[in-house]
């Protein structure tokens, strides 16, 4: 192979004020200017991508702080007690659990992770967290669309378990006996005894029966392709979209879509008694009840629900 020298190689080159762009030297500058351009492309894009493709914010909560405190009083009621006052005893679902402040059952985590741990004491006796959005204002503006999410971890606790994302129309608010009327939109809801398995649920109409099929309600499922739901983190979201000709409720989990309720699904009255509002959000894990049946000698005690962040978004 031929060789040559520093010096050979500044010989080779034109003097100054003489030097000329060759014919490849332009060809690379116009290659770097379209690659350039087609990045910043790829950045706008993203951009877009990131901010939701048009979903402007509304409202959402990253559960930074310290760890052992309590989520942002601002933003949240921590619920206490088996029952709301006036309300169905054991929330009206048969759980077994007491709902409490204790930082061991609810509490940030200093990760940025809201944890809701069930615990059992040394009589058997289990207890959890419950809270809910002070906002009870959620739904999409006429003929837009609204977006809930969370990115959770569900607990491997086992038989008993419940863990819950949802919401409930404000009309339940303050009485807590407007159900299934005033609506309850469950993103996702997962038993102990199905790790593998999340449900989506609009429940509506009249307990029990009628046109919602109270107390199941209208409901959809997925089940994981590989490893179990409660292995990691995923997304989960309701779109609310009021910009069709039949209005409806989507449900993902990650982005893939696994259920669909439409105005159309059941008769007009019942649908804006359940939709014609706001609505409220809840995290619980629940304990027992009659959906999930009751913890048994497998069920572990002390398993966290760990939620990342929540956000809800419109679009016009």
């Amino acid at each position: 192979m031929p060789t040559s020298t520093k010096a050979d190689a500044q010989r080779s080159l034109p003097t100054a004020g003489t030097r000329k762009r060759s014919p490849d030297r332009l060809g690379r500058v116009v290659i770097a200017v379209l690659v350039v351009t087609a990045l910043l492309a790829l950045a706008v894009v993203g951009i877009r991508s990131w901010r939701g493709d048009g979903w402007k914010p509304v409202w959402s909560d990253d559960f930074d702080g310290d760890s052992g405190t309590t989520p942002a009083a601002g933003n949240w009621l921590i619920d206490t007690g088996t029952s709301y006052p006036g309300g169905a005893a054991q929330w009206g679902t048969g759980e077994i659990q007491t709902y409490t402040t204790d930082p061991a059952n609810i509490a940030l985590d200093g990760a940025g992770n809201l944890r809701i741990t069930p615990t059992r004491d040394a009589s058997g006796a289990w207890q959890s967290g419950r809270l809910e959005s002070r906002r009870a204002d959620f739904q999409p503006p006429a003929g837009g669309k609204l977006k809930v999410e969370a990115r959770i971890k569900i607990p491997a606790g086992g038989p008993g378990y419940w863990a819950a994302f949802w919401m409930l129309g404000a009309p339940f608010r303050p009485s807590h006996t407007d159900w299934p009327g005033a609506g309850e939109i469950d993103v996702m809801e997962n038993l102990g005894s199905e790790p593998s398995t999340v449900h989506g649920t609009l429940h509506c109409g009249v307990f029990d029966g009628g046109p919602c099929r109270e107390t199941d309600g209208l409901g959809g499922s997925r089940s994981a392709q590989e490893t179990p739901f409660t292995a990691g983190f995923h997304t989960y979201t309701v779109e609310w979209d009021r910009s069709l000709p039949t209005e409806e409720i989507r449900w993902y989990v990650d982005g893939t879509q696994f259920h669909t309720v439409r105005a159309t699904d059941v008769d007009r009255n019942t649908w804006d008694r359940a939709t014609g509002h706001g609505f409220f959000l809840l995290f619980n894990v629940a304990i027992g009840g009659g959906w999930p049946g009751p913890p048994d000698a497998s069920t572990r005690p002390g398993q966290s629900m760990l939620i990342d962040r929540v956000s809800v978004a419109r679009k016009s």
